[in-house]
Formats: C-alpha cells, structure tokens, sequence
C-alpha cells in the first residue's frame, strides 16, 4: 500500500526508482573495484596461468676432458614421449594405443591404459632415439608430445661392460643431476643454470605466440678438462682388474698422481661399472674406494714414520740397534717372519718391513714428534681432493693414545685412512718434502667463451728437502737391495730409480685380527726427480 497508492503519486515512485539504482550502481562500484583494485594480483595471475605457460629452456651439461682435449663425459638428443589423455578421445584411445604399440615397443593394453588415465599428463617412455622420434611425427596423433631431452654417455673401458673411469667420473641419473665422482663434486658447475621463456596458449593448451612477459637465457654448464692421461688410464683399468683376478681379491684400486701438481693421472679400479646404464650395475661398485675405503693400511705407513724420524735427525739409514720383539704394555710385539735381527741397520728395517724396527724410529722421536709427524702428512684428515665422498677417520687426541697404541701406529696398525690419504703422504717425499692436495680438474672452461680458470691444490712443506731425498734414496732399496721386500716392482731400465714401499695389513673383525688382510704398494719413478706417484691396494686376496 505504501508503494501503489489508490491515485499515483509519480514523484514518490521516481524517487524510490532512483534510491534503487543507486543501489545497484553502489554494489556494481564495490564490487569492481573488489575486482579491479583489491583482487587484481591474484585475478591476473589466475588469467596468466590459464593462456601462458612458462617453457624451460635446458642448460647444456658441460663435458668432462682429459688433459690432450679428448671428450671422456658428453651428450647426445633423446625424446621424451608423453601423452595428454585430455586430448584423446574415448573413441580413439584403442587406435591410438594399436599404432603406439610398435614404435615404443610397449604393449598395446599398457599404453591404452596410460592414455586412459584421468591426467592431463601421463609419460609414456623416456630417452627414446631419433628415429622412434621421427615415426611418432609422422604417425601425427592426437595428444602426443615428443620433447627433446639430453642423455649423458661415457667413453667405454678396456674391460669389457664398463665405462671409462667410471669410478672418477660418476654418472648423471635420469633427473639430470650426477651421482658418485666428479658428476657430483661438480654438479652445479656442470650442470649450469635453465632459462625460461613464457609463451600464450589457446583454449587447447597449445602455444600461439611469445609472450612480453620477461625471459631468460639459459646459461650453459662449464667444462672440466682433468689430468687423467688417458693412455695411462687404459692400462691401468687393465692391471688392476687382471691383479684383482689374479689375487682372487674382493677388489682393487690403482691411483697414480702428478708429483709436482698433484694432478690425478690414473685412478682405476675393479670392481667397477658402466655409466651408461648404471640403473642395472651392482649399487656397491659405485663407491669409490680410493676416497671411501678407510682402511688400517699396513707398512707403506713405515714411510711417514721414517720420513718423521730422518727429519728430527732421530735416525739416519746407517744407524744400528738390536732389533729384535718389543713387548709394550704386556703386548709382544713380533715381525712378520716371527724372529729377531739382530743388529742391523734402518736402512735394512725400511727394506725387509721390520715393525720393531718401526717402533724403534717412532721412540726414538718422541710421541709429541711422533704424534705431530702423522698430523703433518695427513693421516687421519681428509686430503680435499675434488671428488664425491671423500671418507676420513681422524686421529684420537694424543691424550688418550698409550704407548702400545703408538708403537703399533708406528708400522700401520691402530690408524685408519683411505688410499687418496696415503697417496698424498708418499709423494710429499716424491715432491721433496711439500705436500700437494691431490686434485682430478686441471681447469674449468667457459665453453661460450673457452676462457679456462685453473684449479691451484693447496700445499705445505712437512719435511725438509733433505730428509726427503734421503728417504727416497732408502727407498729404492726397498726395491733394488738383496732380501727386500720390494723386489717385484724392480724395472730393468729404470735400476735405481724406482721407489716403493710394501704393505700388508690384517683386518680387525670385532676387535680381533683374523686371517684377511690389504696387501698395497706405493711409490714413485724416477727416484730422483719424479714423475709421478702411484698406489695400488688389494682388498682381501686370497
């Protein structure tokens, strides 16, 4: 009644007729700028995200090379194949399977039921080759998506089924980032940095036009360029797996370093694998056992214990003692052959790997000298080297060491290292008394630019020059003197200039020493200004 009176009353009406629409005019203003002003960030992404789509542009991996430039590490194109079941009709989806079937050599009931997943996105294989590329483009199916992708492949090894310094390199897994090795140790370097590029879409989901938003180069991976020698390398992966064959070891491992650079020339070992298809290799023999196996390492520890006593001028290779069993803390501690020398000299302790004699160098010093020495080479620390997982046991504080401890340390038992560890004790006598961190990269290149940046190792002087070559000159003995132990390493053509050292070690097994053990050898060539410096270790030969 107060609306439609018995006679109009036209102003009242106009009048509600206005209040009305500047009602609606009010709202319809709240609510656009609600829309406008106050949604507009999360509106306009939501727009962005249904017509744009932001496309990865892949870094290329960088390659792995060895010192002369042949390529150990590079890529080739693969293609993804992947499928969007949105595209696909129901109609269609038991044809499309029927001609997918052949080509990617799957089941046609496999694929059906891929491609009738309730997804926009189900993948359908992975690194195929070109060719199955370029019959999946000519059969021209609905919802078919053939991406290209990389795929890392390695130079093969002289031994069949495995890949070219397998254990050095790593491998990259199907997600792009490299596992074990050098893959690992320099994945960020490698792998550089993807771009993006942003590109429109119609209402299939498919790309019409570039987009202004910004877009991003991608930035390709740097070369590696080592100093493996690959010569060297070729006959090294040869020997060390006919060595381990031979001794019926469990495994093995051959490594062998630049002297002055500390550059890594050789590092082989067996067990190994193949790169190119590690989702079948045995998981155990990725690990790299020069880096990851600690081990108590036997008498080449005699080497660091002589290189401390010749440097405090505790002993020369002249000096003479009774040499005979050493009972330490209620212990008895016997040689190898179980009975005494005698008086003989140091230089004939170095040669037939005495353990009294060795005790005799380590008392002779002192347990702080003696203590100090091992921290000077290393022992018990890890070397730095430029590779994936490199294990340590450190030293127990001085403190707590008792004089049997010290005694058995002093010809390799009661410490614990890796062979990389050892490597780099035994040539710091090889390069005069300096020690030099072992390292495989030589140089990192831009490959956009080929501007090379060079890896500088860390180094530190741990004896003097003159103990060093006097311990070099003893230990050529180890190799050339009638009796001594090193006799197998002696090389006709170069008499007098080969330096080693032996290396026998019983494995503790739950606190007791059984029958396994690690034989080892290491040493260097020519003994007057080498070379290079070399370790091979053998786990558990029977």
């Amino acid at each position: 009644g107060w609306f439609v009176a018995d006679s109009p009353h036209y102003s009242h009406r106009g009048t509600w007729l206005a209040l009305a629409f500047a009602a609606m005019a009010a709202t319809l203003c709240a609510r656009l700028v609600d829309v406008q002003l106050l949604q507009h960030t999360t509106l306009a992404a939501k727009a962005a995200a249904l017509h744009q789509k932001s496309v990865t542009i892949a870094a290329t991996r960088g390659r792995i090379l060895d010192s002369s430039g042949r390529v150990l590490a590079s890529n080739r194109t693969v293609y993804d194949v992947s499928a969007d079941p949105g595209l696909i009709t129901v109609s269609s989806r038991e044809e499309v399977a029927r001609q997918l079937s052949p080509v990617l050599s799957l089941d046609a009931t496999a694929v059906d039921s891929l491609i009738s997943e309730p997804t926009r996105f189900v993948y359908l294989a992975k690194a195929v080759s070109q060719d199955v590329s370029d019959k999946l483009t000519a059969l021209d199916l609905p919802g078919i998506v053939v991406v290209p992708a990389e795929q890392r492949v390695y130079e093969p090894s002289p031994v069949a089924g495995d890949s070219f310094a397998a254990n050095l390199r790593g491998y990259v897994d199907g997600d792009g980032n490299g596992q074990y090795g050098l893959e690992a140790y320099y994945n960020s370097v490698l792998r550089g940095t993807d771009g993006h590029q942003s590109t429109v879409r119609d209402v299939t989901g498919n790309s019409i036009t570039l987009s202004n938003d910004p877009q991003s180069d991608a930035h390709n991976g740097e070369d590696l360029q080592l100093g493996l020698d690959s010569e060297i390398q070729y006959w090294a992966e040869q020997a060390i797996a006919q060595g381990v064959a031979t001794a019926q070891a469990a495994s093995g491992t051959l490594i062998m370093m630049d002297t002055k650079t500390g550059l890594i020339r050789a590092w082989a070992q067996a067990p190994t694998y193949n790169a190119n298809s590690f989702s079948t290799s045995p998981i155990a023999n990725f690990r790299d056992l020069a880096v990851a196996n600690v081990y108590e390492p036997g008498s080449v520890q005699k080497v660091v214990t002589f290189a401390g006593g010749l440097n405090d001028h505790a002993i020369t290779p002249g000096y003479t003692f009774n040499e005979g069993p050493t009972t330490i803390d209620g212990a008895t501690i016997r040689d190898w052959d179980n009975r005494a020398h005698g008086n003989i000299s140091m230089q004939t302790v170095l040669d037939e790997s005495l353990n009294n004699g060795a005790i005799k160098v380590g008392q002779l010093m002192g347990a702080n000298a003696f203590y100090s020495n091992m921290l000077a080479f290393g022992i018990g620390a890890p070397t730095g080297v430029d590779l994936f997982g490199e294990q340590n046991a450190p030293l127990a504080p001085q403190s707590t060491w008792s004089p049997l401890d010290l005694a058995e340390a002093a010809f390799g038992q009661h410490v614990q290292v890796t062979p990389i560890e050892v490597l780099a004790a035994i040539n710091a006598v090889a390069n005069g008394g300096v020690w030099v961190q072992p390292h495989a990269v030589q140089s990192v290149i831009d490959p956009a630019t080929g501007k090379a940046a060079t890896v500088v190792p860390a180094t530190r002087r741990v004896i003097s020059a003159d103990a060093a070559a006097t311990l070099a000159q003893m230990m050529t003995g180890v190799v050339e003197d009638h009796n001594a132990e090193g006799s197998l390493a002696r090389i006709p053509a170069f008499k007098g200039e080969v330096a080693g050292k032996t290396g026998t070690a019983s494995v503790a097994t739950n606190g007791h020493y059984g029958g396994d053990v690690v034989v080892s050898f290491g040493g260097f060539l020519p003994a007057k200004n080498p070379q290079f410096t070399m370790l091979v270790v053998l786990n558990y030969p029977h």
